[in-house]
């Protein structure tokens, strides 16, 4: 289990990107959150198997289809084990 923090620049609020996101955690098995940032990115953080974690971040690099995704930040670290399922904040 690992827990990854990202921040999302680009066309990334607007565009069901939370929502989405949340989707595919879900599908994923991952557990965490997504929010939009008033600075114009949006964060998320999930935790989960590693492997599900590579494929929520090729995810994110594309986002929906309405969005455009300019640069992904990644942070790895240890898992708190904190969250129960996959919130919209």
């Amino acid at each position: 289990m690992k827990r990854l923090h990202l921040k999302i620049y680009g066309r990334v609020q607007g565009v069901y990107f939370r929502s989405s996101a949340q989707s595919k955690a879900r599908e994923l098995g991952l557990s965490g959150w997504a929010k939009n940032i008033p600075d114009g990115t949006l964060e998320t953080v999930v935790e989960g198997e590693a492997e599900m974690l590579e494929e929520y971040i090729r995810w994110c690099k594309k986002g929906p289809a309405a969005a455009r995704v300019d640069k992904v930040e990644e942070k790895w670290d240890e898992p708190t084990g904190e969250f129960k399922g996959f919130s919209i904040k």
